[in-house]
């Protein structure tokens, strides 16, 4: 799937990636040491809120959850 932003799409593939191996090779065998991909989520985060504000996408009431974002964090 490709991101809101062409410009993004290219990121959301390599954060999907990196996300996906540190997943199944580390998570998910017990390892819960920090997410490797933490710094490639932000990069791809600021292009998708660059994109969203360039498009005028209404956004109002829409909650963002990302690494260390607890539900309910306001």
């Amino acid at each position: 799937m490709n991101s809101v932003g062409e410009g993004c799409t290219d990121l959301k593939r390599e954060y999907d990636q990196c996300f996906n191996r540190w997943f199944a090779e580390k998570f998910l065998k017990g390892d819960r040491s920090g997410d490797p991909c933490t710094e490639m989520f932000k990069k791809y985060q600021h292009c998708v809120q660059k994109a969203i504000k360039e498009k005028d996408i209404p956004i109002d009431g829409v909650e963002f959850m990302g690494p260390n974002k607890e539900k309910g964090d306001r």
